[in-house]
Parts: structure tokens; sequence; C-alpha cells
């Protein structure tokens, strides 16, 4: 029997690109290519304000935006639970929220499996002093896994291999490769808004027309 998937993201989103909806469709299709899971849905989670990541905007903003973004898919949704928090949310606290939220909005389907989708810049974070507890790199990885798509200059295997937390649990890690390179990132649409430079095609239309209503980004 398949096993019923959610795939989940976390991040900032700041703003919403066509690569972070691009992750979706790369890892449904991986996923669904091995025969052993049916994916159900796809949720985008904005961080908290309370990340105080520089250059962060309000994630009234950044909901709005993924909200507009999702509106063209018929299956990614945006959640605005972790953003509307009164405080910063560990990702495993929000993946305990999407667990039972995957248990209550898809009752006909038994244990949902909630999956951490992610890039593999996020993956070799899990490096960075300070940055993760162990504790919960080996709750999410043990508990719910990730889905972590590559990029050109990464190499995610090499990378678990050298990880004792990822090596002990690298049957629930599942590597899809980018094979068609997209290096679009936020840090890169900010400076080309900053320096008054066309984004289209890089971000969905109507988040441009957001990002210019509210002059956002200047």
């Amino acid at each position: 029997m398949k096993k019923n998937i959610l795939l989940v993201a976390c991040g900032s989103f700041n703003p919403v690109t066509n690569m972070h909806m691009r992750l979706f469709e790369l890892a449904r299709d991986a996923l669904h290519k091995t025969g052993l899971y049916n994916v159900l849905s796809g949720i985008i989670s904005p961080t908290n304000d309370g990340y105080k990541k520089q250059g962060l905007i309000s994630s009234s903003h950044r909901v709005k935006m993924v909200t507009l973004a999702t509106q063209t898919s018929q299956w990614i949704r945006v959640s605005s639970w972790e953003a509307e928090q009164p405080c910063w949310m560990e990702t495993l606290k929000v993946l305990h929220h999407m667990k039972s939220f995957a248990n209550e909005s898809f009752p006909g389907h038994s244990n949902v499996q909630v999956k951490l989708l992610c890039g593999a810049d996020l993956l070799e974070s899990f490096n960075v002093p300070g940055l993760w507890k162990d504790t919960d790199i080996e709750n999410i990885v043990r508990d719910y896994g990730i889905v972590v798509i590559t990029r050109s200059d990464t190499s995610p295997q090499q990378f678990i291999d050298s990880h004792k937390i990822l090596l002990q649990c690298k049957e629930n890690i599942s590597i899809v490769e980018e094979w068609i390179p997209n290096e679009i990132s936020a840090t890169k649409i900010r400076k080309a808004i900053s320096e008054n430079e066309s984004i289209k095609y890089l971000v969905p239309d109507s988040v441009i027309e957001y990002i210019k209503e509210h002059n956002l980004y200047q």
C-alpha cells in the first residue's frame, strides 16, 4: 500500500519565487515514480517575523504573496499558522502542527506522513553551529523524513554521508535531482527589485503586482 504524503516547506519566502513552487512539482514527480508514495498536498509555511532575518519583511505580506502564487496550483497551498504564532517556532514544532493538520484534513486517508521539503542549502545548514538542535535534526529525519532538491553546486548525498545523524536515518531522506538547473533565489530577486530591474518570469505575475502595489523591497 502506498504511503500518503503531505509535503511541507518552511522558510522565509521573501518573496516566494517560481523556484519555490518548482520544488513541489519535482518532489511529487520523484515520489510518485517510486511507486511507494501518494502525495496528497503541499504546504508552504512562511516563517514567523520573530525569526529576525535581515531584510525580512512582514509575514502578512509574505503570506499574501504565497497565497497569490498558489492560486494557480490545484494541490499546493499556504499555511499562515506559523506566521501567526506569538513568536518564532522551530521547524520541528511546525511539523508537529502539520501532522495534526494532516490527520484532520484528510480523514479518508489514514496515517498521513508529513515530510519536510527543502533545497540542498537548507540541508547543509544542519552543520551551521548553533542554528539547529541535534535532537531536532534527529526527530525531523527519524519521525518525518526529508525530501531534498539538489542544486548545481551542492552534493546532498556526500553531505548526508558525512553527517552522523543524517547517515543513521538516511533511509528517510529522498534526494531529488533538479535536472533542469534553476538558480533563482529570493536574495537575487530582492537585489533586482532594489535596482529597479525586471523580475518577470522569475516570480508569479500576481506576486510582481503585489510587490509593486505595496512598494516592497525598495
